[in-house]
């Protein structure tokens, strides 16, 4: 039987166990955010720099375990770096680093899927990649427009050679971003993904490449023409349970986009039916329904179903890792 996977779940710490993980809020829109995502994740703003790794992981666990997921992919998050692969630790909104994502996945591996994150760009990114599948990464997570990662460029082929050897599965943002600082934001466009494609990668594209901004490009419908292309292209549903992404539900319920769809949640992303229930996704009563659930995960797959995803969205990834 295959079990039903939250493909987008991000992994957040302070670094206060160590950890090396970092969160920037030099600006008060920064703060505004962290606070706002912690609250949603059902966490005291007031771990903030004492205690968000443990409490963070604690909640993490109780949400899969208390809903009807059984695995969710957990993310790592890479430093931007320059186009000759130097670190741009200013202008990360978060860090994450690979060592740790394994920590937490290697204590609960019932329920956590390690997604590293590597630049290609990196001095030392296919040493790092060597390293990561040796541990058991199954999914690679890059955000190209806010890690200023061009997947056409030509020095990165070899990488992308030794993830498709390896089996990596990548998990590339696509579409608009506002939540953390954008490098590229050409780089939204899910054409980007052709290199990957090309080579054989497996790619999911997150968010269905649709809008987050009001005034960013909507390549959604790009998109859906390329799964007739690209056999190994899928996309998740994530965030659309957001008042700002919740436009992109109607350009994905419908075939050939509905067989190359994933759930994911983008937790601790505020996941909200209102934004579905404005668009005519969900009635009243599912919207009602949905603010008393107080896991954020469960509420998603709720919400989820209750707008007509189909069941296999929670399953195929896992038939895409077996």
């Amino acid at each position: 039987m295959r079990r039903r996977i939250d493909c987008h779940v991000h992994l957040v710490g302070d670094g206060s166990s160590g950890s090396g993980c970092q969160i920037r809020m030099d600006w008060p829109h920064q703060r505004f955010l962290s606070r706002l995502m912690l609250r949603e994740a059902g966490i005291a703003p007031g771990v903030l720099g004492r205690d968000l790794d443990a409490a963070y992981e604690a909640r993490l666990v109780e949400q899969v375990t208390e809903s009807d997921l059984d695995a969710a992919v957990l993310l790592a998050m890479d430093f931007p770096h320059t186009d000759d692969g130097e670190p741009i630790p200013e202008k990360a909104g978060f860090y994450v680093p690979n060592e740790y994502l394994f920590s937490v996945c290697e204590k609960h591996p019932e329920l956590f899927i390690p997604a590293v994150s590597i630049h290609p760009a990196r001095t030392d990114a296919l040493e790092e990649l060597d390293r990561c599948l040796e541990r058991g990464a199954k999914v690679l997570k890059l955000l190209p427009n806010c890690l200023n990662v061009d997947y056409a460029d030509p020095r990165y082929r070899r990488f992308w050679e030794k993830v498709a050897e390896g089996g990596l599965i990548l998990l590339s943002h696509t579409g608009g971003e506002h939540t953390l600082p954008v490098l590229r934001p050409e780089f939204a466009d899910p054409k980007l993904l052709e290199t990957p494609l090309e080579i054989g990668v497996t790619v999911i594209a997150a968010h269905a490449a649709g809008k987050s901004g009001l005034w960013d490009p909507d390549y959604t419908h790009q998109l859906v023409g390329m799964f007739e292309r690209f056999p190994h292209l899928y996309a998740d549903n994530s965030a659309l349970c957001t008042l700002n992404r919740s436009h992109t539900i109607a350009r994905i319920l419908h075939e050939p986009a509905m067989d190359r769809l994933l759930h994911g949640s983008d937790f601790p992303v505020p996941v909200t039916g209102l934004g579905p229930f404005r668009h005519g996704h969900i009635d009243r009563h599912a919207w009602q329904a949905s603010r008393r659930e107080s896991h954020p995960l469960q509420r998603d797959v709720r919400l989820k179903r209750a707008i007509g995803f189909s069941e296999e969205t929670f399953t195929r990834l896992d038939t895409l890792l077996a």
